[in-house]
């Protein structure tokens, strides 16, 4: 008998927790739905505003300047809040 297959032996040996089913958590999930909508969402809508920044009445240069506050804030506020809840209390 050799020593991989004993019983006792391995990283699972003596854990008596069940494992995971949910790896991220909602936690990880929210940050994951940031990250895309700062990496995916935001630069399509700066591609896109060309076409609809005449019907909204901004320009091309406003769109560049202001929307790229809005995943770097969303991700502040994603950061702080997954460190709070994650906190034991």
């Amino acid at each position: 008998m050799s020593a991989d297959t004993s019983p006792g032996v391995g990283p699972d040996a003596g854990s008596d927790d069940p494992p995971d089913e949910e790896a991220l958590g909602r936690e990880g999930w929210v940050l994951v739905a940031a990250v895309v909508v700062a990496v995916l969402v935001v630069p399509l809508i700066i591609y896109l505003w060309p076409a609809a920044g005449g019907i909204l009445g901004a320009h091309y240069r406003t769109a560049m300047l202001v929307l790229p506050l809005f995943p770097a804030v969303l991700l502040g506020l994603v950061a702080v809040w997954s460190m709070t809840v994650g906190r034991p209390r």
